[in-house]
């Protein structure tokens, strides 16, 4: 009933005084904003001010609706410059799904959140790495805006943009049998621990692409949470893992481990940005983006 347009009336004619000052505020004639006056006064069946020579004084009616213009107002007028910084990707929140462990590490060893926060100062940040949900769908469900993942795959209405690659590497104590291995062959596992992080079986490409194609497995699997009892557990000769090279280097310092290369070739690994192809050119995405890969090549 009472709309935005009135609100803006009855605080000009409190602001200026005279039905010509009023109209002159709003760029209307006085005429114009004579009828509006008298629309609004029908539609509510009262009076809102009451003329005392050439001034304008508001009855109780009146006042009130002029405290409701002084609340409801400003509080438009600050959802009208969110939504314009929206539109221009000035501001929003930026919620980021991390499918993997090393993926979280990425995100916080590598300073990524802190340089685009500090680059972005009107964007907000929300991490979700514990899902209820696979990382694809919450992405589809708008759980999520981004999600960063090592696996590709292809959904319609899904872009991926590649963030990095990297290799892994077979971590094992500075004694173990396998420390003065130059490369790892399938067989060299056989007899070994492997100790992972608790994902499903197809996505280690420790065993997809390197022991499945040989028609080998380790002699067992171990599942761990955390990194560092991983860690601490191969310095101990209790099992070996498989990190990325980067992980590698930064968490393994004064434990006295060896990193192998995996395989002839090595064993090489991607970094993805998924998110809804409807949101490929929203400029803060694009700026979140640009920082990870920038950060990348400073630190890998």
């Amino acid at each position: 009933m009472i709309e935005h347009s009135h609100l803006k009336i009855i605080q000009a004619l409190h602001v200026n005084g005279t039905l010509t000052a009023a109209a002159n505020a709003l760029c209307l004639t006085q005429p114009a904003l004579s009828h509006q006056i008298s629309y609004l006064e029908k539609k509510l069946g009262l009076t809102l001010w009451q003329k005392e020579g050439r001034n304008l004084r508001l009855t109780q009616a009146g006042t009130l609706l002029l405290n409701v213009a002084n609340q409801v107002l400003p509080v438009l007028l600050q959802a009208e410059k969110t939504f314009e910084a929206y539109r221009e990707g000035r501001q929003g929140i930026l919620r980021i799904g991390v499918e993997c462990y090393p993926c979280f590490e990425w995100l916080n060893l590598n300073a990524v959140i802190g340089q685009f926060m500090q680059q972005t100062p009107e964007i907000d940040i929300d991490i979700v790495h514990k899902f209820q949900f696979s990382g694809l769908e919450g992405l589809m469900n708008h759980h999520i805006d981004v999600l960063i993942t090592p696996d590709l795959i292809k959904k319609e209405k899904i872009h991926y943009e590649l963030l990095t690659e990297y290799q892994l590497v077979l971590m094992v104590s500075s004694d173990h049998l396998l420390a003065k291995t130059k490369r790892l062959k399938p067989e060299n596992l056989c007899q070994e621990t492997l100790i992972t992080f608790p994902v499903p079986l197809e996505r280690l490409d420790i065993l997809t692409h390197f022991l499945t194609p040989s028609h080998l497995e380790p002699k067992q699997l171990k599942q761990i949470e955390s990194l560092e009892i991983m860690l601490q557990m191969t310095a101990l000769n209790r099992g070996v893992c498989v990190l990325p090279e980067w992980l590698a280097d930064i968490k393994s310092k004064d434990l006295h481990l060896k990193k192998i290369p995996i395989g002839k070739q090595g064993l090489f690994q991607r970094l993805y940005l998924a998110m809804r192809a409807s949101d490929e050119s929203v400029p803060y995405i694009q700026r979140f983006i640009s920082v990870g890969r920038k950060t990348v090549h400073t630190t890998f």
